[in-house]
């Protein structure tokens, strides 16, 4: 049985991500060939910088983790055909053109240790090129035609982009609370991780039950995914996660190690977060600091314990599913997601 293993256990045990992450990559490894064949094929335009501008993504080193999910909801619940490719190529899809979207939105120079498209191509063709991929994903769609599937992934598509409008608004906002950014990556992030799960489920036209247990366990895998992330990014090793450090501290972004520094700390702290946060004026050596602060007031643990707790409710969720080597491996995905280092 898969087991959720907290942080700090897993440091003391010496375990890795990595290995956690075995089991899917051995499941779906024929049918992830199929689906790259697949993604390839359709980032093809007689436009030149489509596939360009698509490729320096795509071809950058993604773990791929959100169609292996489909993937494996698929086998998890007995499915025979062959619609799943498409069906996860389509998430891949969405998840890359949100990507593009994200660092146009987020004035970000880097992707995946890379220089981000939108600084090689500009901000209009990053986003043209975002759409087109969101097209080509809807496409697959249609040509699946499974109505409840395409109703599945346009409204975590829809959910997506008011999770980044909420972003925006709580941008560089220090007086945003807990529960407001909980909801904000449960839109933003956790929803296709739930899609991509669920789908996997609705593909093969499986019972409500089976696809609400699938659409909880992607849900708050989502969201642990996603707090790890705003850990790693103040506690984290450059190198491994293939950015620099401290960009969501730069960019004034609101994750939740910074809500709780923010709450926990005294009138000093709070002014200096005002001033680095709310008003952009970063001067060296402050990364540092916000960095000491967090882990004075315990809050890049403390994000990781909130992350091991939305984890445990994943696990749970798979609970009405039988043993087997589907499900192994999709509890696996849980240890990956709170014990991973990039």
């Amino acid at each position: 049985m898969g087991v959720v293993v907290s942080l700090g256990e897993a440091r003391k045990n010496g375990q890795t991500a990595e290995g956690s992450l075995k089991p899917l990559l051995q499941l779906v490894s024929k049918d992830m060939e199929a689906i790259n064949r697949l993604i390839l094929d359709k980032a093809i335009s007689d436009v030149d910088m489509i596939p360009e501008l698509a490729h320096h993504l795509i071809d950058s080193g993604g773990k791929r983790l959100r169609p292996m999910m489909t993937i494996a909801a698929s086998k998890l619940v007995g499915y025979q055909d062959n619609d799943h490719i498409r069906v996860a190529s389509a998430v891949e899809f969405l998840h890359t053109a949100t990507l593009l979207h994200d660092d146009v939105v987020d004035e970000s120079n880097q992707r995946r240790g890379k220089q981000a498209a939108r600084m090689i191509w500009g901000n209009q063709a990053t986003v043209l090129v975002g759409d087109f991929l969101l097209g080509q994903a809807f496409l697959m769609l249609v040509e699946v035609g499974s109505l409840e599937v395409l109703r599945i992934l346009s409204n975590a598509a829809a959910v997506i982009a008011e999770g980044e409008v909420m972003q925006l608004a709580a941008a560089k906002n220090t007086s945003t609370t807990e529960d407001e950014y909980l909801a904000i990556i449960n839109s933003k992030t956790a929803a296709l991780f739930a899609a991509a799960a669920e789908s996997g489920a609705a593909i093969a036209e499986r019972p409500a039950e089976e696809r609400t247990a699938l659409k909880s366990y992607g849900k708050n895998l989502g969201i642990a995914f996603q707090l790890v992330d705003d850990a790693l990014d103040y506690a984290g090793d450059s190198e491994q996660l293939g950015k620099a450090t401290g960009d969501d501290f730069r960019e004034g972004k609101i994750t939740l190690p910074l809500i709780l520094a923010f709450r926990r700390g005294d009138e000093n702290e709070r002014a200096f977060w005002t001033r680095t946060i709310k008003e952009g004026k970063i001067e060296e050596g402050d990364f540092e600091k916000a960095a000491e602060l967090m882990r004075s007031h315990d809050a890049i643990e403390a994000t990781f314990e909130r992350a091991a707790s939305f984890g445990k409710v994943a696990h749970d969720a798979m609970e009405i599913f039988p043993q087997s080597e589907e499900k192994q491996a999709l509890q696996e995905v849980i240890t990956f997601c709170l014990q991973r280092r990039h």
